[in-house]
């Protein structure tokens, strides 16, 4: 990674090879596949699009899904997968390849990106198999039915989470699903929708989850407090015993959903977590909102939700239920532009709305339903233009010469096949977050850095912050590539990391300047 920073990437080139023997077929893009946009939390970060812009294929099997991800030139390379059958353990196989990281009895999008699987013609069914992401970014799952998927018993998949998500996940839209299972623990299931460590800007939008005793979380235990940023909206929760969500630390915007028989509690708000809680219509349940078996206090903003038959317990030292009269006990400030329905058209408006098999309408924000927005452009693929050329600072780039090291790499790429001055080639991290550095023999005063991303990579660095990695201390922190100026300081490396992208960050060149 010397001489700013260009490391090389060999991806495979070519066309996607598949075969018809494991059930995926190539064909073209369809407006069932391509119709709506994402909405919520996931726009934010760079936006959630998917597989927008690349190739479709046709798929029948789990085997076929993964071989369809394991053909892409590249883990990155977008793709739209339309599933049509019933998936479950005897069609889902692992594959092998560059550009995925697949397993037996289990969906497995892991360390990948720009992916959108979705259900069309007679529907997609994942029966007692879950779908996990992991490490993964810009995934888009609609119009599917996962169900009775078991952490124990026969058979287990996705530690018996219908959608599982964890480590480093970020930018995903699960839109028009149907996730449900038949019990709870005692009958080997776990949750229908979980996000932990590290999982973030997520979004959840007209879809049916029921029959659970978890309806899912955001945190998997009260130390686990970097997820969130999840919006649910439009969606149907039935027969849950708890967690609806389950909210450790974090921010979560639940408007205009449908709350029926919450049995035990439903919006579980924890360990410093912040729910917005518009416009829902909560009916025949208990104790819908609070912190609850905890002493870790959570918060909520209410308005203009209704309570139907709602009944609360008395508060105690791990029961702080927001009822019977909720008020708000903090604000929170939603980033998007989003509309409210009316919560008392919320149970009619949502039962023709959510869940797979609707068409994918989606309300009008005036309690009717409607077809989805039309097709987004190429443009919105999550492969951006570069952007604008960063101000050069004065003075010598003393990254040539230097040192480099960092976190682990992509395949393909390395830290010493650079090329100074030449985009093409550049250092990617093994997910969608990671970090690089330059280093000296000796103390040097550095106090700017230019980031630059690869040709035809622009916009996908998101966060970011500048170490000093003698002491850890942080230098300056931000979003985007380009000129970083901080406090002159001396030092013997300096660290770029990565902490948050909208797809795999291909950094081209490191430069530091005195």
């Amino acid at each position: 990674m010397r001489a700013r920073l260009a490391l090389r990437l060999c991806a495979a080139s070519g066309a996607l090879a598949l075969a018809t023997a494991v059930g995926v077929t190539l064909s073209g893009p369809t407006a069932s596949a391509a119709t709506g946009t994402a909405t919520g939390y996931a726009t934010q970060n760079g936006g959630t699009t998917g597989g927008a812009g690349g190739q479709t294929v046709r798929a029948t099997t789990g085997t076929a899904i993964h071989q369809a991800l394991c053909s892409r030139a590249a883990a990155d390379t977008p793709l739209t997968i339309e599933v049509e059958g019933t998936v479950n353990h005897a069609n889902t196989a692992k594959v092998s390849g560059s550009s995925c990281n697949t397993a037996a009895g289990v969906i497995e999008l892991k360390q990948i990106s720009n992916v959108t699987i979705i259900g069309v013609g007679g529907g997609a069914v994942f029966d007692q198999l879950g779908i996990h992401i992991r490490e993964a970014s810009n995934i888009v799952i609609r119009n599917v039915t996962v169900r009775n998927v078991k952490k124990s018993g026969s058979p287990t998949s996705n530690g018996g989470d219908a959608i599982g998500m964890e480590s480093g996940v970020h930018n995903v839209w699960v839109d028009h699903v149907t996730l449900e299972a038949s019990g709870g623990e005692s009958e080997g299931y776990d949750g229908l929708f979980d996000m932990k460590a590290d999982t973030r800007y997520v979004t959840l939008s007209y879809s049916v989850l029921r029959n659970s005793g978890r309806g899912g979380l955001i945190g998997s235990s009260e130390s686990d407090l970097s997820n969130g940023y999840v919006t649910f909206h439009h969606n149907r929760y039935e027969n849950i015993d708890s967690r609806t969500p389950l909210l450790r630390g974090g921010t979560a915007h639940l408007y205009n959903n449908h709350y029926v028989r919450l049995n035990e509690s439903g919006i579980n708000s924890r360990a410093g977590a912040k729910a917005r809680v518009d416009n829902n219509y909560f009916e025949d349940s208990k104790d819908v909102l609070g912190t609850f078996y905890t002493d870790q206090a959570g918060y909520w903003q209410v308005a203009g939700n209704v309570f139907d038959n709602v009944t609360w317990s008395a508060r105690g030292t791990e029961n702080n239920p927001a009822g019977p009269d909720p008020q708000s006990n903090t604000t929170v400030s939603i980033p998007y532009a989003f509309t409210l329905d009316a919560a008392a058209c919320v149970p009619d408006v949502v039962s023709r709305t959510a869940g797979a098999g609707k068409g994918l309408q989606v309300s009008d924000g005036n309690c009717a339903a409607q077809s989805p927005s039309t097709t987004p452009t190429a443009s919105a693929s999550p492969t951006a233009t570069p952007t604008a050329t960063p101000t050069q600072p004065a003075g010598t780039n003393l990254s040539l010469g230097a040192g480099a090291d960092g976190s682990s790499k992509a395949s393909g790429t390395s830290y010493g096949n650079v090329r100074d001055g030449d985009l093409t080639t550049y250092w990617s991290p093994a997910g969608t977050t990671g970090s690089v550095s330059i280093k000296w023999g000796s103390a040097t005063a550095v106090s700017s850095v230019v980031i630059r991303e690869a040709s035809g990579s622009g916009g996908l660095i998101g966060a970011w912050r500048v170490l000093n990695a003698d002491t850890g201390t942080v230098l300056a922190s931000g979003s985007g590539a380009g000129t970083i100026t901080f406090a002159r300081t001396t030092l013997s490396k300096v660290t770029f990391e990565i902490t948050g992208s909208s797809g795999t960050p291909k950094v081209a060149e490191f430069e530091t300047y005195a």
